[in-house]
């Protein structure tokens, strides 16, 4: 612990592989069920296409970050995050009409 909390978190995560994974899948479902629930609640309804590009894309950046801490994410682990960053992109695009503006 005296190392700094970098190290902690490299520590747990040899120690628990999923550890940062849990992190990634907390922050992704964190951002997409509360924008979804705040929008709908305001609005009346919720654009979860968006909602999900948009916790993908934060779930992203948080993996880059993670990747400065050597040993506490894999490649994969950011290569995966990243396909769900397209593959919610690609679900955003296709969910919009074609007059429809955003």
């Amino acid at each position: 612990m005296t190392g700094g909390l970098d190290e902690t978190l490299v520590e747990i995560a040899r120690e628990v592989p999923a550890f940062p994974i849990g992190i990634l899948l907390f922050i992704f479902g964190v951002i997409l069920l509360g924008g979804m629930s705040a929008q709908k609640r305001k609005d009346g309804y919720s654009d979860t296409p968006m909602w999900a590009i948009i916790a993908s894309l934060a779930t992203f950046m948080v993996a880059l970050m993670m990747t400065m801490a050597a040993g506490l994410i894999t490649l994969a682990i950011l290569g995966y995050s990243l396909a769900l960053l397209i593959l919610s992109g690609f679900w955003f695009f296709m969910s919009r009409g074609r007059n429809e503006s955003a």
